[in-house]
């Protein structure tokens, strides 16, 4: 899941460059929403451990 939050960003970095707004706002997005998803169930499975 962070593997494809990097991949988005790298993809909004680059169409950022080369103008493509839309698509880069779409892309930035999108790893915005991944990276949130990873984060919670980082944490999550942080708590699992320590529970047991």
């Amino acid at each position: 899941m962070l593997r494809n939050s990097i991949l988005f960003l790298v993809i909004a970095l680059v169409a950022a460059a080369l103008g493509f707004g839309v698509v880069a706002g779409t892309a930035a997005i999108i790893a915005k929403v991944l990276f949130v998803i990873f984060l919670i169930l980082f944490v999550a499975s942080l708590f699992r451990r320590r529970a047991t």
